[in-house]
């Protein structure tokens, strides 16, 4: 096991300097029960893809780049057990080239796969859950150093945990639902009129496996609309050169305008397998801008239309900060802290320049236009909403609250960010 004195250390986007001690790199999980039991303040750090404090802490960070790979399928039980260090791009690879696959990824395959499930991070589509509702098994090492395998099968509450924000120890390994391997098309139509948009939101997004609306809520139009078929599912086959009044691209294009579009997966309707065509980047690229800060804001599907208009209402404060914002829908799960728990969603999400003040003073402004539609921010980006304003928002809230009392009593996992969030009175 090695330790990194740390000395400027920050998240990917840059953004947010971790305020830590040191990075510890355990080589086996004996190692991270040792550094879990003696470490007074402790928090996991994943690809550092998140934009605010949850990774931080005062004491030691644990990073599992060093742990041992694993990728064990279970071709029975439809099921991959896997190192929760490693991210979701190597992950696919592994999985594409055994015939299996994953029911969706986000939009970046470089983040890890238990940074992302402990967020609730996301993918999209009517039928797609977050990435934490395929967890069927965690493996996890508490405040004492003592190890918990936990199960949807077998373990109470098992929904609790699993969107656990950092605050009930450290995942080793993570067993996720997988599925035979298939194959997806991306087209992209450019410049489609809001009003055919919101005249039948849902026609929309349910006519490909997944859908992403690209705006800068300036306009009459969406800058671009992303639809990513999977062929064979019984949705529409046929994708025109017209579609709502836009067009289909000619070219490929990169979300954020005036971005060349080579670190984006493959569009123009080419057919090809899912792990090359499901999230928006490639994985050997570096994903989105680089620059920036990203917010996201979560409602109940009901909501998406006149949500969408109180955003537009606001692109005089938006516009001007934000390189490109993208609008998907999450399907209900059962997971306490999921953005998406108990209700059918649409995700809201902004990359902003990376002016970490003007883009505070903006999440602001977006709260207080969506909190009539409880919207829920994503755990990993930018929000300025504390414990009092989320608590409501989550039915099992306070059930989540009082699991981390009892498993961590003495708060060696609860940061500042934690403190805010979920623990302050």
């Amino acid at each position: 096991m090695t330790a990194q004195q740390k000395t400027a250390e920050y998240n990917w986007a840059g953004n947010y300097r971790y305020g830590s001690d040191a990075i510890v790199f355990p080589e086996s999980e004996a190692q991270l029960q040792a550094v879990a039991a003696g470490a007074d303040s402790l928090q996991a750090l994943g690809s550092r893809h998140s934009f605010n404090a949850i990774a931080d802490t005062g004491g030691v960070q644990v990073s599992l780049a060093r742990m041992p790979r694993k990728a064990a399928i279970d071709t029975a039980a439809a099921t991959v057990t896997v190192d929760a260090g490693r991210t979701y791009g190597s992950l696919a690879v592994e999985l594409a080239a055994q015939g299996w696959a994953l029911a969706n990824l986000a939009s970046l395959p470089h983040i890890s796969v238990a940074g992302a499930i402990a967020t609730a991070t996301h993918g999209s589509g009517d039928a797609n859950t977050n990435l934490a509702a395929a967890v069927q098994r965690l493996r996890l090492v508490d405040a004492a150093g003592d190890v918990h395998q936990l199960s949807r099968a077998e373990t109470p509450d098992f929904a609790g945990p699993v969107v656990g924000l950092g605050a009930l120890g450290i995942a080793t390994e993570v067993t996720l639902a997988i599925e035979p391997a298939f194959e997806v098309a991306q087209h992209v139509y450019l410049g489609i009129p809001w009003d055919g948009v919101l005249a039948d939101y849902d026609a929309v997004t349910s006519r490909a496996y997944s859908v992403s609306l690209f705006t800068d809520w300036s306009g009459d139009a969406v800058g671009q609309a992303w639809f990513k078929q999977r062929p064979g599912d019984g949705r529409p086959t046929e994708f025109p050169a017209s579609y709502l009044g836009g067009k289909a691209a000619r070219e490929a294009v990169h979300p954020v305008p005036g971005v060349p579009a080579v670190n984006c997966t493959t569009q123009l309707g080419a057919v090809g397998p899912w792990e090359d065509r499901l999230a928006h980047f490639r994985m050997d690229f570096l994903p989105s801008s680089g620059a920036e800060i990203q917010s996201e804001y979560l409602v109940a599907r009901e909501h998406a239309v006149p949500a969408i208009n109180a955003l537009r209402a606001l692109s005089g404060t938006i516009t001007p900060l934000l390189q490109v914002s993208e609008i998907r829908s999450v399907a209900a799960d059962d997971l306490w802290l999921s953005t998406a728990y108990g209700r059918d969603s649409v995700a809201f999400h902004f990359t902003w320049v990376r002016d970490q003040a003007a883009v505070e003073s903006a999440v602001r402004v977006i709260e207080a236009a969506l909190a009539p539609f409880a919207a829920r921010p994503h755990w990993g980006k930018a929000f300025d909403a504390g414990a009092s304003a989320l608590a409501p928002l989550y039915p099992r809230f306070a059930d989540f609250k009082a699991l981390a009392l009892r498993m961590d009593p003495a708060g060696k996992f609860r940061n500042a960010f934690l403190q805010r969030s979920i623990f302050a009175e």
